[in-house]
């Protein structure tokens, strides 16, 4: 008999059809899966899950920790103090959900991953991009059109114009520790002067970023929107699209041909409908999230019948967080919710280039998620805030 640190017992798995079982966990790793496994193991503690469903650990593959607000003024000039405590919240609230990675694409940074990896704070995985890379005028770029201001960059966004420019903004990111590289390649709702269509950044400087992402073993994730700002950003080597509301049959085969993944957020859309008054949004950035609005559901369905990888993100900004698990809940609508966790799991886990995370096996990284009770047809408990869940990250109860 060998000693665990922990052992779920009488656990209902649902990788492929429904089945109890008990996992057993040591150095963070899951060790045993099967019925009776615990009889093997003697354990550090025991959770008895009498039948409720055993979940990966979910993965939020579109986070913004910093995002303390959808004025993008006042995003890039608020303090960094306040905005790394606000921060810190964010992703301490984002793992009482079950979320136990998140990528922040478009933020973080190494003060914010040392302090996680020192345990000053409580927070899922945390990879970060650092601030997202934009042309002059473009998404990432907050000033209105009648302010005569210097910007270069804030917790969310850096101006960055020009091929030798983006090469040295990529390389700063990679000797600070970032993940992936993230551009700016269409207009956005919150930004105060680009059209959500129009592509930006030339050919030569989406391929430079990319260039500098694959010689260290790493990847450009790229916002877009239209057809034409997709296939753009794939044909300079953009691994991950975020968002994609606008897409099209055509423009999903040419993602599915190079590989690329789609990361829906269809979250932030529906939010920002509901909730303006909230979040103060303004005319221009009601106006732009229209138009994304009720394209978003249809996207992803065209991105999965081409075969494109689809993962999960929420892209939620200022108090708006709190809809993240909604986010589970609107790609169910389109796609079911098996699929949809697969997207948060299995698939998100593919994109960040972490096979051990995103299911439950022998070998895999102990990050899992125990709903209190069994997944029904409809899947409503992946996303019901108001039952009780159990998170478990590393081998830890958190």
């Amino acid at each position: 008999m060998t000693t665990a640190d922990l052992v779920i017992t009488d656990a209902l798995l649902h990788e492929g059809d429904p089945v109890e079982a008990d996992v057993v966990v040591h150095d963070g790793r899951i060790v045993a899966i099967g019925p009776g496994a615990r009889r093997d193991h003697t354990a550090s503690r025991t959770l008895a899950a009498a039948g409720a469903s055993l979940l990966p650990g979910l993965i939020d593959a579109h986070f913004h920790a910093y995002a303390t607000s959808l004025d993008a003024w006042q995003l890039e000039n608020t303090p960094l103090s306040f905005v790394a405590l606000a921060g810190a919240r964010r992703l301490n609230r984002a793992l009482r959900r079950g979320f136990t990675t998140v990528r922040d694409v478009a933020g973080g940074d190494a003060g914010m991953d040392r302090a996680i990896a020192t345990g000053l704070i409580e927070s899922p995985r945390y990879l970060w991009t650092g601030p997202a890379m934009s042309q002059t005028g473009g998404h990432g770029d907050p000033r209105a059109a009648d302010t005569d201001v210097c910007f270069h960059s804030g917790p969310m966004n850096q101006v960055v114009d020009g091929v030798d420019n983006l090469r040295i903004a990529a390389r700063d990111r990679f000797r600070r520790g970032a993940h992936a590289l993230k551009i700016m390649t269409s207009g956005g709702v919150v930004s105060p002067t680009d059209p959500i269509r129009v592509p930006q950044y030339s050919a030569e400087e989406i391929r430079a970023v990319a260039e500098e992402a694959r010689r260290r073993g790493s990847y450009v994730a790229a916002h877009a929107y239209s057809p034409e700002a997709i296939r753009h950003s794939v044909a300079g080597g953009v691994r991950s699209i975020e968002h994609g509301n606008l897409l099209d049959a055509e423009t999903a085969t040419a993602m599915a041909t190079a590989g690329a993944f789609l990361v829906p957020t269809l979250a932030a859309y529906d939010a920002m409908a509901r909730r303006w008054q909230e979040v103060a949004l303004n005319p221009v950035q009601r106006a732009k999230n229209a138009e994304v609005l009720d394209s978003g559901m249809r996207a992803v369905q065209r991105a999965l019948e081409a075969g494109v990888r689809v993962g999960f993100g929420s892209d939620l900004m200022a108090d708006l967080e709190d809809d993240q698990l909604h986010g589970l809940r609107l790609q169910a609508e389109a796609i079911g919710w098996q699929a949809t966790l697969r997207s948060a799991t299995r698939v998100n886990a593919e994109l960040i280039n972490r096979p051990d995370l995103g299911r439950v096996e022998v070998g895999a990284t102990a990050d899992l998620l125990l709903l209190d009770g069994p997944l029904t047809e409809d899947g409503t408990l992946l996303w019901d805030e108001r039952r009780s869940r159990t998170v478990v990250q590393g081998g830890v109860l958190k």
